[in-house]
Protein backbone atom coordinates (compact mmCIF):
# COMPACT_ATOMS: atom_id res chain seq x y z
CA UNK A 1 0.00 0.00 0.00
CA UNK A 2 1.65 3.09 -1.11
CA UNK A 3 2.05 5.97 1.59
CA UNK A 4 1.75 9.44 1.11
CA UNK A 5 4.48 11.97 2.22
CA UNK A 6 1.81 13.96 4.28
CA UNK A 7 2.39 15.40 7.83
CA UNK A 8 0.57 13.69 10.21
CA UNK A 9 -2.13 15.93 11.54
CA UNK A 10 -2.10 16.76 15.57
CA UNK A 11 -5.51 16.86 16.11
CA UNK A 12 -7.41 12.83 15.55
CA UNK A 13 -9.94 13.30 12.84
CA UNK A 14 -13.35 12.15 13.47
CA UNK A 15 -14.75 9.68 10.48
CA UNK A 16 -18.24 9.89 8.73
CA UNK A 17 -18.59 7.21 6.40
CA UNK A 18 -21.65 7.25 4.80
CA UNK A 19 -22.67 4.16 2.47
CA UNK A 20 -25.96 3.58 0.53
CA UNK A 21 -27.00 0.53 -1.00
CA UNK A 22 -27.44 -0.22 -4.71
CA UNK A 23 -26.78 3.36 -5.46
CA UNK A 24 -26.07 4.20 -9.27
CA UNK A 25 -23.09 6.19 -10.01
CA UNK A 26 -25.39 8.20 -11.98
CA UNK A 27 -27.86 8.75 -9.26
CA UNK A 28 -26.89 12.25 -7.82
CA UNK A 29 -26.85 15.81 -8.68
CA UNK A 30 -23.27 16.06 -7.89
CA UNK A 31 -22.64 13.06 -11.11
CA UNK A 32 -24.40 15.25 -12.98
CA UNK A 33 -28.01 13.57 -12.92
CA UNK A 34 -30.60 16.84 -14.16
CA UNK A 35 -33.85 15.00 -12.20
CA UNK A 36 -32.63 13.75 -9.31
CA UNK A 37 -32.11 16.62 -6.28
CA UNK A 38 -29.72 15.68 -3.97
CA UNK A 39 -28.82 19.35 -2.60
CA UNK A 40 -26.99 18.10 0.62
CA UNK A 41 -24.84 15.62 -1.14
CA UNK A 42 -24.63 17.98 -3.42
CA UNK A 43 -22.93 20.98 -0.96
CA UNK A 44 -20.88 17.85 0.64
CA UNK A 45 -19.83 17.48 -3.32
CA UNK A 46 -18.44 20.92 -3.35
CA UNK A 47 -16.36 20.21 -0.30
CA UNK A 48 -14.86 16.94 -1.51
CA UNK A 49 -12.80 15.46 -3.50
CA UNK A 50 -15.04 13.52 -6.28
CA UNK A 51 -13.81 10.40 -8.11
CA UNK A 52 -15.57 9.96 -11.71
CA UNK A 53 -13.69 6.45 -11.85
CA UNK A 54 -14.56 4.80 -9.03
CA UNK A 55 -15.48 0.94 -9.36
CA UNK A 56 -16.66 -1.97 -7.02
CA UNK A 57 -14.46 -4.75 -6.29
CA UNK A 58 -17.29 -7.10 -7.02
CA UNK A 59 -20.84 -6.24 -8.04
CA UNK A 60 -22.40 -8.04 -5.44
CA UNK A 61 -23.46 -6.79 -1.53
CA UNK A 62 -21.88 -8.97 0.51
CA UNK A 63 -18.35 -9.51 -1.13
CA UNK A 64 -17.92 -5.46 -1.89
CA UNK A 65 -18.92 -4.46 2.08
CA UNK A 66 -16.42 -7.11 3.24
CA UNK A 67 -13.80 -5.50 0.79
CA UNK A 68 -14.55 -2.46 2.11
CA UNK A 69 -13.78 -3.33 5.02
CA UNK A 70 -11.03 -5.46 5.04
CA UNK A 71 -9.42 -3.58 1.90
CA UNK A 72 -8.45 -6.90 -0.03
CA UNK A 73 -9.97 -8.36 -2.97
CA UNK A 74 -13.18 -11.61 -2.51
CA UNK A 75 -10.76 -14.20 -3.30
CA UNK A 76 -8.69 -13.00 -0.53
CA UNK A 77 -11.08 -12.47 2.17
CA UNK A 78 -13.36 -15.40 1.03
CA UNK A 79 -16.61 -13.67 0.75
CA UNK A 80 -17.32 -14.46 -2.77
CA UNK A 81 -21.08 -14.63 -2.81
CA UNK A 82 -23.88 -13.66 -0.68
CA UNK A 83 -23.84 -17.38 0.80
CA UNK A 84 -21.43 -17.09 3.47
CA UNK A 85 -20.32 -14.74 6.70
CA UNK A 86 -16.68 -12.89 6.93
CA UNK A 87 -14.07 -14.70 9.10
CA UNK A 88 -14.67 -13.30 12.50
CA UNK A 89 -10.94 -13.56 12.66
CA UNK A 90 -9.90 -10.88 9.66
CA UNK A 91 -8.41 -7.65 10.15
CA UNK A 92 -10.23 -4.69 9.11
CA UNK A 93 -9.55 -0.93 9.11
CA UNK A 94 -12.43 -0.46 11.86
CA UNK A 95 -10.23 -2.51 13.51
CA UNK A 96 -6.93 -0.31 12.76
CA UNK A 97 -9.16 2.49 14.39
CA UNK A 98 -10.57 1.15 17.31
CA UNK A 99 -6.66 0.37 18.16
CA UNK A 100 -5.91 3.65 18.03
CA UNK A 101 -8.54 4.73 20.57
CA UNK A 102 -11.55 5.33 18.31
CA UNK A 103 -14.77 4.78 19.46
CA UNK A 104 -16.67 2.78 16.70
CA UNK A 105 -20.04 2.14 15.17
CA UNK A 106 -22.04 0.54 12.90
CA UNK A 107 -25.39 2.26 12.46
CA UNK A 108 -28.09 0.35 9.69
CA UNK A 109 -27.38 -2.13 7.28
CA UNK A 110 -23.92 -4.56 7.49
CA UNK A 111 -24.52 -7.55 5.44
CA UNK A 112 -21.53 -8.60 6.60
CA UNK A 113 -22.53 -11.91 8.00
CA UNK A 114 -25.10 -14.55 5.86
CA UNK A 115 -28.41 -14.11 7.83
CA UNK A 116 -30.31 -11.20 5.84
CA UNK A 117 -30.08 -13.63 2.04
CA UNK A 118 -30.02 -16.86 3.30
CA UNK A 119 -33.21 -17.81 1.99
CA UNK A 120 -32.46 -16.67 -1.12
CA UNK A 121 -29.56 -18.61 -1.95
CA UNK A 122 -29.48 -22.08 -3.83
CA UNK A 123 -28.28 -24.17 -0.70
CA UNK A 124 -25.14 -26.40 -1.04
CA UNK A 125 -25.67 -30.21 -1.67
CA UNK A 126 -23.15 -32.07 0.12
CA UNK A 127 -20.64 -32.09 3.14
CA UNK A 128 -18.85 -28.85 3.32
CA UNK A 129 -15.37 -28.58 2.56
CA UNK A 130 -14.00 -27.67 6.09
CA UNK A 131 -16.03 -27.66 9.15
CA UNK A 132 -16.36 -24.75 11.87
CA UNK A 133 -14.29 -23.75 14.17
CA UNK A 134 -15.88 -20.77 16.37
CA UNK A 135 -18.65 -23.11 17.81
CA UNK A 136 -22.88 -21.80 17.54
CA UNK A 137 -23.45 -18.31 16.82
CA UNK A 138 -20.80 -16.43 15.81
CA UNK A 139 -22.60 -15.85 12.16
CA UNK A 140 -26.19 -15.42 13.60
CA UNK A 141 -25.71 -11.61 14.29
CA UNK A 142 -27.96 -10.79 11.17
CA UNK A 143 -30.65 -13.52 11.63
CA UNK A 144 -33.94 -11.56 11.86
CA UNK A 145 -35.09 -14.22 14.55
CA UNK A 146 -32.41 -12.94 16.89
CA UNK A 147 -34.92 -9.46 17.37
CA UNK A 148 -38.56 -11.06 17.17
CA UNK A 149 -38.60 -11.27 20.93
CA UNK A 150 -36.85 -8.74 22.80
CA UNK A 151 -33.22 -6.77 22.87
CA UNK A 152 -30.38 -9.72 22.18
CA UNK A 153 -26.89 -9.31 23.75
CA UNK A 154 -24.76 -8.10 21.16
CA UNK A 155 -20.79 -9.04 20.99
CA UNK A 156 -18.38 -6.44 22.19
CA UNK A 157 -16.17 -6.18 18.83
CA UNK A 158 -18.30 -6.74 15.61
CA UNK A 159 -15.67 -6.90 13.00
CA UNK A 160 -13.98 -3.67 14.69
CA UNK A 161 -17.21 -2.03 15.84
CA UNK A 162 -17.93 -1.90 19.47
CA UNK A 163 -21.46 -1.08 18.73
CA UNK A 164 -23.97 -2.01 16.28
CA UNK A 165 -27.31 -1.07 15.53
CA UNK A 166 -28.61 -2.89 12.63
CA UNK A 167 -31.18 -2.44 10.25
CA UNK A 168 -31.31 -5.97 8.42
CA UNK A 169 -33.57 -5.99 5.40
CA UNK A 170 -34.96 -4.03 2.69
CA UNK A 171 -37.77 -1.79 1.12
CA UNK A 172 -40.87 -2.03 3.77
CA UNK A 173 -39.34 -5.00 5.56
CA UNK A 174 -38.30 -3.87 9.00
CA UNK A 175 -35.91 -6.14 11.06
CA UNK A 176 -32.90 -6.05 13.55
CA UNK A 177 -32.06 -3.14 16.20
CA UNK A 178 -34.42 -1.29 13.68
CA UNK A 179 -37.85 -3.52 14.23
CA UNK A 180 -37.47 -2.72 18.17
CA UNK A 181 -36.42 0.85 17.79
CA UNK A 182 -39.95 1.09 15.36
CA UNK A 183 -41.66 -1.05 17.95
CA UNK A 184 -40.90 1.38 20.80
CA UNK A 185 -41.81 4.44 18.45
CA UNK A 186 -45.16 2.71 18.23
CA UNK A 187 -44.82 0.84 15.09
CA UNK A 188 -47.61 -2.12 14.26
CA UNK A 189 -45.57 -5.21 14.15
CA UNK A 190 -48.04 -6.63 11.17
CA UNK A 191 -47.31 -3.13 9.17
CA UNK A 192 -42.93 -3.69 9.86
CA UNK A 193 -42.81 -7.32 8.97
CA UNK A 194 -43.10 -7.93 5.50
CA UNK A 195 -43.08 -11.36 3.75
CA UNK A 196 -40.34 -10.56 0.58
CA UNK A 197 -41.94 -13.15 -1.20
CA UNK A 198 -45.17 -12.16 -0.73
CA UNK A 199 -45.35 -8.75 -0.63
CA UNK A 200 -48.25 -7.88 1.31
CA UNK A 201 -49.75 -4.76 2.87
CA UNK A 202 -48.71 -0.97 1.79
CA UNK A 203 -50.44 1.16 -0.82
CA UNK A 204 -50.29 2.40 -4.22
CA UNK A 205 -48.75 -0.93 -5.85
CA UNK A 206 -47.78 -1.02 -9.47
CA UNK A 207 -49.67 -2.96 -11.34
CA UNK A 208 -46.37 -3.75 -13.64
CA UNK A 209 -44.49 -4.72 -10.44
CA UNK A 210 -45.57 -5.61 -6.70
CA UNK A 211 -42.08 -4.20 -5.74
CA UNK A 212 -43.10 -0.51 -6.07
CA UNK A 213 -45.03 0.47 -3.28
CA UNK A 214 -45.75 2.77 -0.11
CA UNK A 215 -44.93 1.28 2.60
CA UNK A 216 -47.73 1.04 5.67
CA UNK A 217 -46.36 2.75 8.32
CA UNK A 218 -45.23 6.49 8.44
CA UNK A 219 -42.18 8.06 7.00
CA UNK A 220 -40.92 8.52 10.28
CA UNK A 221 -40.41 4.32 10.96
CA UNK A 222 -38.18 3.54 8.06
CA UNK A 223 -34.87 2.65 7.45
CA UNK A 224 -33.92 5.83 6.69
CA UNK A 225 -35.25 7.80 9.81
CA UNK A 226 -33.60 4.80 11.64
CA UNK A 227 -30.21 4.85 10.16
CA UNK A 228 -30.16 9.17 10.49
CA UNK A 229 -31.81 9.03 14.17
CA UNK A 230 -29.26 6.61 15.40
CA UNK A 231 -25.95 8.21 13.82
CA UNK A 232 -27.15 11.56 14.99
CA UNK A 233 -27.23 9.88 18.49
CA UNK A 234 -23.80 8.55 18.21
CA UNK A 235 -22.18 12.04 17.41
CA UNK A 236 -24.23 13.22 19.90
CA UNK A 237 -22.88 10.65 22.93
CA UNK A 238 -19.28 11.09 21.13
CA UNK A 239 -18.62 14.14 21.40
CA UNK A 240 -19.02 14.28 24.89
CA UNK A 241 -16.36 11.84 25.09
CA UNK A 242 -12.10 12.61 25.19
CA UNK A 243 -11.53 10.95 21.95
CA UNK A 244 -12.10 10.53 18.29
CA UNK A 245 -15.31 8.09 16.89
CA UNK A 246 -15.84 6.45 13.22
CA UNK A 247 -19.38 6.24 12.40
CA UNK A 248 -20.50 3.57 9.82
CA UNK A 249 -23.75 5.14 8.75
CA UNK A 250 -25.27 2.57 6.27
CA UNK A 251 -28.63 2.88 4.33
CA UNK A 252 -30.25 0.34 2.99
CA UNK A 253 -32.35 2.05 0.61
CA UNK A 254 -32.16 2.90 -2.55
CA UNK A 255 -32.40 -0.72 -2.61
CA UNK A 256 -35.33 -2.68 -4.23
CA UNK A 257 -38.09 -3.27 -3.11
CA UNK A 258 -38.37 0.25 -4.36
CA UNK A 259 -41.17 1.54 -1.68
CA UNK A 260 -39.94 5.35 -0.69
CA UNK A 261 -42.60 6.00 2.45
CA UNK A 262 -44.86 9.00 2.73
CA UNK A 263 -43.98 12.32 0.92
CA UNK A 264 -40.97 10.63 -1.46
CA UNK A 265 -43.57 8.26 -2.56
CA UNK A 266 -44.82 10.74 -4.60
CA UNK A 267 -41.94 13.63 -4.63
CA UNK A 268 -41.28 12.13 -8.39
CA UNK A 269 -43.38 11.76 -11.20
CA UNK A 270 -42.49 8.69 -13.43
CA UNK A 271 -43.86 10.52 -16.62
CA UNK A 272 -40.79 12.64 -15.65
CA UNK A 273 -38.29 10.34 -15.98
CA UNK A 274 -35.39 10.13 -18.47
CA UNK A 275 -35.08 6.29 -19.35
CA UNK A 276 -31.82 5.07 -21.07
CA UNK A 277 -31.05 5.05 -24.84
CA UNK A 278 -29.72 1.96 -24.82
CA UNK A 279 -32.74 -0.17 -23.23
CA UNK A 280 -33.82 -2.09 -26.04
CA UNK A 281 -29.84 -3.39 -26.79
CA UNK A 282 -30.27 -6.54 -28.38
CA UNK A 283 -26.90 -7.91 -26.78
CA UNK A 284 -25.80 -10.06 -29.81
CA UNK A 285 -22.59 -9.98 -28.81
CA UNK A 286 -22.68 -10.22 -25.19
CA UNK A 287 -22.54 -13.46 -22.63
CA UNK A 288 -25.30 -16.02 -22.89
CA UNK A 289 -26.47 -15.49 -19.78
CA UNK A 290 -27.49 -11.78 -20.24
CA UNK A 291 -29.76 -12.54 -22.62
CA UNK A 292 -31.47 -14.88 -20.95
CA UNK A 293 -31.69 -12.23 -17.88
CA UNK A 294 -33.05 -10.01 -20.71
CA UNK A 295 -35.90 -11.86 -21.10
CA UNK A 296 -37.06 -12.15 -17.73
CA UNK A 297 -40.29 -9.91 -16.92
CA UNK A 298 -39.10 -8.47 -12.76
CA UNK A 299 -42.77 -10.51 -12.10
CA UNK A 300 -41.33 -13.82 -13.16
CA UNK A 301 -37.87 -13.53 -10.95
CA UNK A 302 -36.91 -17.08 -9.25
CA UNK A 303 -37.18 -14.80 -5.90
CA UNK A 304 -37.41 -11.33 -5.16
CA UNK A 305 -33.43 -10.45 -5.39
CA UNK A 306 -32.66 -12.31 -8.59
CA UNK A 307 -31.27 -10.36 -12.28
CA UNK A 308 -34.16 -9.80 -14.78
CA UNK A 309 -34.83 -7.70 -17.51
CA UNK A 310 -36.87 -3.88 -17.07
CA UNK A 311 -39.82 -5.46 -18.75
CA UNK A 312 -41.37 -1.95 -19.87
CA UNK A 313 -41.16 1.02 -19.90
CA UNK A 314 -43.88 1.98 -17.66
CA UNK A 315 -42.46 -0.19 -15.00
CA UNK A 316 -38.86 1.84 -15.31
CA UNK A 317 -40.61 4.93 -15.02
CA UNK A 318 -42.34 3.85 -11.84
CA UNK A 319 -39.05 2.10 -10.94
CA UNK A 320 -37.05 5.00 -11.32
CA UNK A 321 -39.49 7.42 -9.69
CA UNK A 322 -39.31 5.36 -6.53
CA UNK A 323 -35.88 5.04 -6.69
CA UNK A 324 -35.43 8.66 -6.58
CA UNK A 325 -37.64 9.16 -3.69
CA UNK A 326 -35.56 7.15 -1.69
CA UNK A 327 -32.43 8.93 -2.57
CA UNK A 328 -33.86 11.71 -2.01
CA UNK A 329 -34.98 11.00 1.36
CA UNK A 330 -31.84 9.75 2.15
CA UNK A 331 -30.16 13.04 1.26
CA UNK A 332 -32.49 14.31 3.46
CA UNK A 333 -31.28 12.36 6.25
CA UNK A 334 -27.13 13.33 5.42
CA UNK A 335 -28.28 16.81 5.39
CA UNK A 336 -29.51 16.45 8.97
CA UNK A 337 -26.51 14.49 10.16
CA UNK A 338 -24.10 17.20 8.60
CA UNK A 339 -25.76 20.24 9.99
CA UNK A 340 -25.29 18.27 13.62
CA UNK A 341 -21.32 17.87 12.87
CA UNK A 342 -21.86 21.59 12.51
CA UNK A 343 -23.64 22.41 15.54
CA UNK A 344 -21.06 20.70 17.87
CA UNK A 345 -18.57 22.87 15.95
CA UNK A 346 -16.35 19.45 14.57
CA UNK A 347 -17.07 19.66 10.88
CA UNK A 348 -13.29 20.55 10.70
CA UNK A 349 -12.62 17.39 12.77
CA UNK A 350 -14.03 15.09 10.25
CA UNK A 351 -13.44 13.14 7.60
CA UNK A 352 -16.93 12.94 5.76
CA UNK A 353 -16.78 9.73 2.71
CA UNK A 354 -19.96 8.90 0.61
CA UNK A 355 -20.39 6.06 -1.61
CA UNK A 356 -22.33 2.74 -2.40
CA UNK A 357 -21.23 -0.76 -2.26
CA UNK A 358 -22.36 -1.16 -6.13
CA UNK A 359 -25.33 -0.06 -8.50
CA UNK A 360 -27.98 -1.47 -10.64
CA UNK A 361 -29.03 -1.46 -14.52
CA UNK A 362 -31.97 -0.01 -13.73
CA UNK A 363 -32.70 -0.62 -17.68
CA UNK A 364 -29.87 -0.32 -19.24
CA UNK A 365 -29.13 -2.88 -21.82
CA UNK A 366 -32.69 -4.22 -21.32
CA UNK A 367 -31.64 -5.10 -17.73
CA UNK A 368 -32.48 -4.72 -14.42
CA UNK A 369 -31.45 -4.92 -10.55
CA UNK A 370 -27.83 -6.10 -10.20
CA UNK A 371 -25.15 -9.06 -10.33
CA UNK A 372 -23.43 -10.68 -12.79
CA UNK A 373 -24.00 -7.69 -15.21
CA UNK A 374 -21.13 -6.31 -15.61
CA UNK A 375 -21.41 -3.15 -17.05
CA UNK A 376 -21.24 0.33 -15.84
CA UNK A 377 -24.62 0.43 -14.39
CA UNK A 378 -23.61 -2.30 -11.66
CA UNK A 379 -19.66 -1.78 -11.61
CA UNK A 380 -19.80 2.44 -11.35
CA UNK A 381 -20.50 3.44 -7.79
CA UNK A 382 -20.09 7.76 -6.18
CA UNK A 383 -17.47 8.25 -4.27
CA UNK A 384 -16.68 11.30 -2.66
CA UNK A 385 -14.10 12.12 -0.04
CA UNK A 386 -13.99 15.52 1.84
CA UNK A 387 -11.13 16.04 4.05
CA UNK A 388 -10.95 19.37 5.89
CA UNK A 389 -7.09 19.51 5.19
CA UNK A 390 -7.44 19.43 1.76
CA UNK A 391 -8.99 21.63 -1.04
CA UNK A 392 -11.80 19.99 -2.91
CA UNK A 393 -11.84 19.15 -6.68
CA UNK A 394 -12.80 16.13 -9.35
CA UNK A 395 -10.48 13.64 -10.74
CA UNK A 396 -10.81 10.85 -13.24
CA UNK A 397 -8.09 8.81 -11.38
CA UNK A 398 -8.93 5.26 -10.91
CA UNK A 399 -10.00 4.20 -7.07
CA UNK A 400 -11.72 0.68 -6.17
CA UNK A 401 -13.73 -0.13 -3.25
CA UNK A 402 -10.95 -1.35 -1.53
CA UNK A 403 -9.11 2.05 -1.57
CA UNK A 404 -10.99 3.79 1.17
CA UNK A 405 -10.14 2.20 4.12
CA UNK A 406 -6.57 2.32 3.13
CA UNK A 407 -7.06 5.82 2.57
CA UNK A 408 -8.59 6.69 6.16
CA UNK A 409 -5.52 4.89 7.63
CA UNK A 410 -3.27 7.12 6.20
CA UNK A 411 -5.17 10.10 6.34
CA UNK A 412 -5.53 9.22 10.32
CA UNK A 413 -2.24 7.93 10.92
CA UNK A 414 -3.63 3.99 11.75
CA UNK A 415 -1.53 1.46 10.76
CA UNK A 416 -1.68 -0.68 7.92
CA UNK A 417 -1.63 -4.42 8.71
CA UNK A 418 -0.89 -7.14 6.35
CA UNK A 419 -2.58 -8.14 3.50
CA UNK A 420 -4.39 -4.61 2.32
CA UNK A 421 -4.27 -5.06 -1.06
CA UNK A 422 -6.13 -1.41 -1.95
CA UNK A 423 -3.99 1.81 -2.84
CA UNK A 424 -4.13 5.11 -0.43
CA UNK A 425 -5.95 7.31 -2.40
CA UNK A 426 -4.36 10.44 -0.55
CA UNK A 427 -1.92 11.66 -2.81
CA UNK A 428 -5.23 11.93 -5.45
CA UNK A 429 -6.60 13.80 -2.56
CA UNK A 430 -3.29 16.18 -2.60
CA UNK A 431 -3.84 16.83 -5.98
CA UNK A 432 -6.83 15.56 -8.74
CA UNK A 433 -4.44 14.82 -11.30
CA UNK A 434 -1.92 12.35 -9.54
CA UNK A 435 -2.75 8.59 -10.26
CA UNK A 436 -3.10 5.74 -7.55
CA UNK A 437 -3.48 2.48 -9.16
CA UNK A 438 -3.00 1.41 -12.92
CA UNK A 439 -6.26 -0.61 -13.31
CA UNK A 440 -9.17 -1.93 -11.24
CA UNK A 441 -10.03 -5.49 -10.91
CA UNK A 442 -13.60 -6.62 -10.48
CA UNK A 443 -14.24 -10.21 -9.46
CA UNK A 444 -17.65 -11.85 -9.43
CA UNK A 445 -18.18 -15.24 -8.39
CA UNK A 446 -20.66 -18.00 -7.93
CA UNK A 447 -21.16 -21.28 -5.90
CA UNK A 448 -20.23 -24.44 -8.29
CA UNK A 449 -24.36 -25.86 -7.51
CA UNK A 450 -25.61 -21.99 -8.89
CA UNK A 451 -23.38 -22.25 -11.77
CA UNK A 452 -24.83 -25.89 -12.80
CA UNK A 453 -28.47 -25.19 -12.29
CA UNK A 454 -28.31 -21.33 -13.68
CA UNK A 455 -26.84 -19.90 -16.61
CA UNK A 456 -24.64 -17.38 -14.87
CA UNK A 457 -20.69 -17.83 -15.18
CA UNK A 458 -19.39 -19.71 -12.06
CA UNK A 459 -16.29 -16.95 -11.95
CA UNK A 460 -16.70 -13.53 -14.28
CA UNK A 461 -13.22 -10.80 -13.86
CA UNK A 462 -13.45 -6.98 -15.30
CA UNK A 463 -10.47 -5.09 -15.47
CA UNK A 464 -10.52 -1.30 -15.80
CA UNK A 465 -7.33 -0.04 -17.46
CA UNK A 466 -6.70 2.70 -19.94
CA UNK A 467 -10.04 4.05 -20.35
CA UNK A 468 -11.22 0.46 -21.21
CA UNK A 469 -13.14 -2.12 -19.30
CA UNK A 470 -12.33 -5.77 -20.62
CA UNK A 471 -14.61 -8.55 -19.65
CA UNK A 472 -14.08 -12.69 -19.37
CA UNK A 473 -15.63 -14.93 -17.71
CA UNK A 474 -15.27 -18.93 -17.09
CA UNK A 475 -17.15 -19.48 -20.47
CA UNK A 476 -14.93 -17.92 -22.30
CA UNK A 477 -17.09 -15.03 -23.02
CA UNK A 478 -15.69 -12.11 -23.63
CA UNK A 479 -16.63 -7.63 -23.88
CA UNK A 480 -14.09 -4.84 -24.80
CA UNK A 481 -15.64 -1.44 -24.49
CA UNK A 482 -13.71 1.51 -25.01
CA UNK A 483 -15.39 4.07 -22.42
CA UNK A 484 -13.92 6.93 -23.44
CA UNK A 485 -15.78 6.89 -27.04
CA UNK A 486 -18.35 5.10 -26.16
CA UNK A 487 -19.68 5.37 -22.63
CA UNK A 488 -23.06 3.68 -23.07
CA UNK A 489 -20.89 0.56 -23.91
CA UNK A 490 -23.25 -0.23 -27.27
CA UNK A 491 -19.85 -1.00 -29.41
CA UNK A 492 -17.68 -4.73 -29.09
CA UNK A 493 -14.00 -3.73 -29.89
CA UNK A 494 -12.81 -7.40 -28.74
CA UNK A 495 -12.48 -8.58 -32.51
CA UNK A 496 -11.37 -4.90 -34.11
CA UNK A 497 -9.10 -3.80 -31.79
CA UNK A 498 -5.53 -4.38 -30.69
CA UNK A 499 -5.77 -3.35 -27.25
CA UNK A 500 -7.26 -6.93 -26.41
CA UNK A 501 -4.23 -8.42 -26.02
CA UNK A 502 -2.35 -5.66 -23.74
CA UNK A 503 -6.23 -6.08 -21.62
CA UNK A 504 -5.76 -9.57 -21.32
CA UNK A 505 -1.83 -9.68 -20.11
CA UNK A 506 -2.75 -6.43 -17.21
CA UNK A 507 -5.33 -9.10 -16.37
CA UNK A 508 -3.20 -11.38 -16.20
CA UNK A 509 -0.78 -9.41 -13.88
CA UNK A 510 -3.66 -8.28 -11.63
CA UNK A 511 -5.03 -11.78 -11.00
CA UNK A 512 -1.51 -12.86 -9.78
CA UNK A 513 -1.64 -10.00 -7.87
CA UNK A 514 -5.21 -10.35 -5.95
CA UNK A 515 -3.82 -14.11 -4.67
CA UNK A 516 -3.89 -13.03 -1.08
CA UNK A 517 -0.36 -13.51 0.62
CA UNK A 518 -0.83 -13.11 3.67
CA UNK A 519 -3.48 -16.22 4.73
CA UNK A 520 -1.82 -18.48 7.17
CA UNK A 521 1.44 -16.17 8.02
CA UNK A 522 3.07 -15.87 11.60
CA UNK A 523 0.47 -13.42 13.61
CA UNK A 524 2.45 -11.16 16.24
CA UNK A 525 -1.00 -10.99 18.47
CA UNK A 526 -4.22 -12.07 18.50
CA UNK A 527 -6.55 -9.26 17.31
Amino acid sequence: MPQSSRTTPTTPKNILFIITDQQRAADAGFMGNQVLQTPNLDALAEKSMVFDNAWVANPVCMPNRASILTGRMPSAHGVVFNDRSLDPRVNTFVRGFRKSGYRTALIGKSHLQHGVSKNSMIPFRGEPSEGNPYGSGWNEIEDFERYLHGVPEDPEDFYGFDQIELSLDHGASISGHHLLWALNKGGHRDHLIVDQDRLRGGTDRSEHWQQIYRPPYDESLHSTSFVTERTIEFIEAAHHQDRPWLAVCSFPDPHHPMTPPGKWFDAYKPSDMRLPENRFDPLTDAPAHLRQFQRIHPSEQRNWVSPCGFGSDALLEQAIAATYGMIGMIDEGIGQILTKLDAHGVSNDTIVVFTSDHGDMMGEHGLFLKGFMHYRGTLQVPLMIHNPDFAPGRTDALASSIDIGPTLMSLCDVPAYDGIQGYDLSEVLENPGNQAREYVLVEDDVPMITAKLTPIPARTRTLLHGNCRFTRNSKGEEQLFDLGSDPDEMQDIKSIDNRRQRMLEVLSDALMLADDSSRGAPALESL
